[in-house]
């Protein structure tokens, strides 16, 4: 009797013992709530990211964006800078030198003046971010006009190396090609690979300066199309929003290219828009530099 009682309390012994590890087993396979800690570990470093609002935008236009950024843990808005039309640079905020992704949302108080004025205003802000807190690197996010402006910038003052190296650049619904459409019998793989058929004197501006372009800097190109048979996200053409994906192609440039639908793609929605959001941090934070 005694045997068979230490038999069977072996057996539950071992069926508990099993029974433990494979629970184990399932826990670890289980993802962590924790979005920063899951298998798709997101890059952190102190390089700042500027996000440049476009024509007469202001602190909504990417305020809302950096804000869900944050809250998913991939960045956080460290820094403020406020453009005068004189070209002074005020700050608001502090860079920390954490490795958090920092933020910095670029404002113009002359929020409609052309892109020569903001691509120096830009320039103005890269020398306040070398002068105040030593850095020498940063990425480009800009919205429509603040896209131009950002490639205006580039393609100016983009081999000065007494500059911080843009070391990205993301572009969403800029018209770099000044509203020019496609022409009759054009294609977007067409205009993709070989550029736009029609250019305007902005595009031929681009196609002048992109020596002074880093090569080495990965580009991600958004365009929007509401799906109304206007090609366009209402204001942008997507032909003109993607007119420069070829030019970059061209120069040595790693591209990304991307068209998002329906009624979310409008152009003041792009930027408010989730599936853009994740496309800009995937291209930011979640790739190699």
């Amino acid at each position: 009797m005694k045997r068979k009682t230490m038999f069977y309390t072996v057996l539950i012994g071992l069926a508990l013992l099993f029974t433990g590890c494979t629970s184990k087993k399932i826990v670890e396979k289980q993802p962590s709530s924790d979005p920063t800690s899951s298998s798709e570990t997101k890059l952190k470093s102190a390089v700042p990211t500027l996000f440049i609002h476009g024509y007469s935008g202001g602190s909504g236009s990417f305020g809302g964006m950096i804000k869900r950024l944050e809250a998913d843990r991939v960045t956080k808005k460290e820094l403020v800078l406020t453009v005068s039309v004189e070209g002074e640079v005020k700050a608001s905020g502090n860079l920390t030198g954490k490795q958090d992704n920092p933020s910095i949302q670029v404002l113009f108080e002359d929020n409609k003046n052309n892109e020569w004025n903001q691509a120096e205003w830009i320039k103005n802000c890269l020398i306040y971010l070398r002068n105040t807190f030593e850095i020498d690197q940063v990425d480009l996010v800009g919205h429509s006009m603040g896209g131009v402006s950002a490639l205006r910038y580039l393609t100016t003052y983009g081999d000065d190396p007494s500059l911080p190296a843009v070391q990205k650049f993301v572009a969403i619904a800029a018209p770099f090609n000044n509203f020019v459409e496609l022409s009759e019998g054009e294609t977007i793989d067409g205009l993709l690979a070989n550029g736009p058929s029609v250019q305007s004197e902005r595009y031929a501006d681009y196609a002048n300066g992109i020596n002074k372009v880093s090569a080495g800097m990965p580009v991600l190109i958004l365009a929007g199309d509401i799906e109304d048979g206007s090609l366009s996200d209402e204001i942008v053409p997507v032909a003109d929003a993607l007119s420069v994906v070829a030019l970059f192609k061209a120069h040595g440039n790693s591209v990304q290219e991307k068209i998002f639908y329906g009624k979310n793609a409008q152009h003041s929605q792009l930027h408010e828009n989730r599936e853009v959001d994740q496309a800009v941090a995937n291209f930011l934070w979640l790739s190699e530099k």
